[in-house]
């Protein structure tokens, strides 16, 4: 079922999240055992992330380096059919411009179509370590707007080639990033917002927000966006403070604020056992408020761990 139709037919808040595949070589029961517990909320949804392509540098004879092509985590779309399959729920592959060409981003989307997965997640993706800036892929696209582009097309009935491959149309549903603090490439929220508006004239069905600590951002973010004439929903992205060091890594990474009386609350923890405590009290305050205005799912970014996120839900759903 297409994310935006389980909003449709809610009655109250969903709840969803999202997972980190395992790095290469680890059993994917190790991801199963962090999505068990959050079975009991009923989650119509779990989204996956993709990583895209990194440079490994291997020691040679002679004091020589040999840079090799690598993903240390692979098999976004074999796991997603693996939990479609396990807890019958939908899911919700990340789709990347970077690291991945047109080809190979239709192929994607013909395993998906066989899988009968519904939903994809369309972003352009971050740049590689060794990058100063995003850097296209040869043959791929620049911008999250030709991804979703590709895939309207697609819904269309229009592939890269004239000959249609598969006898039955898709019709993904696609999500889309949007920034309540402002992507950190953008000028200005005001463009920000016209390039969101973009995606959505482009195809998109709904929107998934970057992490943020202060309600007030997204719920002016959702205002703006809706002067704007964006109606398709759009969903808070919630991430739990943890350990002291996300004080420094989260705001560093994904260009938000933290507010001060969380910054802190975890500044006077003796331990990051404190801290995980501070981040839970926090997350379901900021959630209760979430749901005081009937956001449409409350989607937390889970990193790879799940017994937090199991905390605030119990609290809350």
């Amino acid at each position: 079922m297409k994310i935006t139709d389980h909003i449709k037919n809610a009655s109250s808040t969903l709840f969803s999240f999202e997972m980190i595949p395992p790095v290469k070589g680890k059993s994917i029961q190790e991801l199963y055992d962090n999505i068990d517990p959050l079975m009991e909320f009923k989650p119509p949804f779990v989204d996956v992330t993709t990583s895209r392509e990194e440079f490994l540098y291997l020691k040679k004879a002679g004091g020589l380096l040999e840079k090799r092509l690598t993903r240390m985590r692979p098999g976004t779309l074999g796991i997603c059919a693996s939990i479609q399959n396990r807890y019958q729920v939908d899911t919700v592959p990340h789709l990347l411009c970077g690291g991945f060409t047109q080809q190979e981003t239709e192929y994607l989307l013909v395993d998906c179509q066989y899988l009968e997965i519904d939903n994809v997640m369309a972003l352009r993706g971050d740049a590689r370590t060794e990058e100063k800036r995003f850097e296209c892929t040869d043959g791929g696209h620049n911008y999250a707007i030709d991804l979703v582009r590709q895939i309207s097309e697609m819904n269309r009935g229009n592939y890269l080639h004239e000959v249609i491959e598969i006898s039955c149309n898709v019709d993904f549903c696609i999500g889309v990033a949007g920034y309540p603090e402002k992507h950190d490439e953008s000028p200005s929220m005001k463009t920000d917002l016209k390039r969101l508006k973009d995606k959505v004239d482009a195809g998109a069905d709904y929107v998934v927000t970057q992490m943020f600590f202060d309600n007030q951002k997204y719920f002016e973010f959702v205002r703006l966006a809706r002067e704007m004439g964006i109606t398709v929903p759009i969903i808070p992205g919630i991430k739990p403070v943890a350990i002291k060091q996300h004080l420094q890594l989260l705001p560093q990474t994904f260009h938000l604020d933290i507010p001060e009386d969380l910054v802190d609350a975890v500044e006077n923890c003796a331990s990051n056992k404190d801290v995980r405590q501070v981040g839970v009290e926090f997350c379901i305050e900021q959630c209760r408020e979430l749901l005081a205005h009937n956001v449409p799912v409350l989607h937390f970014y889970s990193m790879g761990k799940s017994d937090n996120i199991y905390d605030i839900a119990k609290a809350i759903f």
